[in-house]
């Protein structure tokens, strides 16, 4: 079997599958996997969650809506690439 096989067979699965394939591939890549509790992540997710929740109400982020969030974003990749 070559990529091109496996790419094709990779294309063919639903996409719930597909991202489980995707999933398991991408772990195989780390050199030491690790067995990481959910319920820990959640907790960590959750911490974050209310981290940026605080940032908001006290006025410690700025918040933009998405149109000026993209015209923000183009305007310093254009002077990147400058």
């Amino acid at each position: 079997m070559n990529v091109g096989d496996v790419e094709r067979a990779l294309l063919a699965l639903n996409p719930q599958e597909r991202a489980g394939v995707i999933h398991r591939a991408l772990r195989s890549l780390d050199p030491e996997p690790t067995e990481v509790d959910q319920d820990s992540v959640d907790a960590m997710w959750l911490s974050e969650l209310r981290q940026r929740m605080d940032d908001v109400e006290n006025g410690a982020v700025e918040l933009l809506d998405v149109d000026e969030s993209h015209a923000r974003l183009r305007a310093e990749l254009a002077d990147r690439r400058k």
